[in-house]
């Protein structure tokens, strides 16, 4: 994805905040090439919702930087996924994060075991590279 004015703040840095919403597109991407839609989820009563972000911002990106956002899977529960999340210019490391989500129903707000095809599929995901 490319760095927007924006995204960022006076200086032309990535506001720390932004790199959230750089990491939800990275997860939702990872789900929309396993086949699911999250308006298909939505209406199919599965939401998954942040419970814990823990990042490393290691290097500031800038305006029109080129970025990549790594998505894969550190761990796994039946009703939570860790993602770890790396977003990178070319091969040099920016952030480095994990991401805990939990299966939510969105109409009630409450935890729900993950459908077993999404969380055979997660499972299935290589993890983190080293």
């Amino acid at each position: 994805m490319r760095v927007y004015y924006e995204d960022t703040d006076a200086a032309g840095i990535v506001y720390y905040a932004n790199y959230l919403r750089f990491l939800e597109r990275g997860r939702t991407e990872l789900l929309r090439t396993l086949g699911h839609d999250q308006n298909v989820l939505m209406k199919e009563g599965i939401a998954f919702a942040v419970r814990s972000v823990n990042a490393e911002f290691l290097k500031p990106a800038r305006l029109d930087d080129l970025l990549t956002v790594e998505t894969t899977i550190a761990a796994m529960g039946r009703a939570q996924a860790t993602f770890a999340q790396r977003i990178l210019r070319g091969s040099e490391l920016l952030l480095d994060a994990k991401i805990r989500v939990a299966c939510i129903d969105p109409a009630r707000g409450k935890p729900m075991p993950m459908p077993l095809t999404i969380h055979e599929q997660l499972s299935a995901l290589p993890g983190p590279s080293q």
